[in-house]
């Protein structure tokens, strides 16, 4: 009987026991797509900013990153530990698509990233969801704002944001689906407002980042690569 009773006990605190989670991915697992791009201007410092890896050698990154002048400026992409020479193969401007696309010798790669292809999102986040920002260096969490939070005349241009600035060039993802959301371009003054004696007003309240959507990305990369 005495033993009965234990086996009972055992049984009821091991349904009480919080059960262990499946494991999953973490945000760090989107790291293998960041990447690092690099400049040389003439007479001036290097440059290094980042981008991220889409797959058959091809890396995106904001235009702004690579710079006006890629044929004296001699890109490069650190990835993988390897420092590969880069190829301009489209180039917007910040004015208007602030992205370039760039490509590197596939078979240099390692065999792990030959293999991957890097999905765009087919579908706008929703305001209040969150992200998550990649770098080689590591990863951080974000939310997606309304444009409502910066300035009326910016809106229209910076019309996908999240809550703090990120460094230019460094991939935006879905948690959930892992897929690209978009790519990094700029900080925007933002503000939250209050009434005040019947009058609405704004206060500067930090930078929000604007993002390049994966709308846009999905038009200026070639349809091959859309997954």
């Amino acid at each position: 009987m005495r033993q009965a009773a234990y086996l009972a006990l055992a049984a009821v605190v091991a349904c009480l026991l919080p059960k262990s989670a499946p494991a999953q991915s973490t945000d760090d697992d989107l790291r293998i797509y960041a990447v690092n791009v690099v400049k040389t201007p003439p007479f001036e410092r290097q440059f290094t900013g980042y981008g991220i890896y889409l797959g058959q050698g091809y890396v995106i990154t904001a235009a702004h990153v690579v710079g006006h002048w890629p044929l004296f400026t001699h890109p490069r992409v650190l990835i993988a530990g390897r420092d590969l020479p880069a190829k301009i193969i489209k180039q917007g401007s910040f004015e208007t698509t602030d992205l370039a696309l760039l490509s590197v010798g596939e078979a240099a790669l390692p065999m792990s990233l030959r293999l991957r292809r890097n999905p765009l999102c087919n579908r706008s986040p929703t305001i209040g969801s969150e992200v998550i920002n990649v770098i080689p260096e590591g990863t951080t969490r974000a939310r997606v704002i309304s444009p409502l939070s910066i300035p009326a005349q910016l809106r229209t241009k910076f019309d996908s944001l999240i809550d703090s600035a990120k460094d230019s060039g460094s991939g935006v993802f879905d948690p959930e689906r892992k897929c690209l959301m978009g790519i990094m371009s700029a900080r925007v003054q933002k503000y939250h407002y209050q009434l005040e004696n019947v009058r609405i007003r704004g206060y500067m309240d930090g930078y929000a980042g604007y993002f390049v959507s994966a709308t846009q990305i999905a038009k200026f990369i070639p349809s091959d690569l859309h997954l």
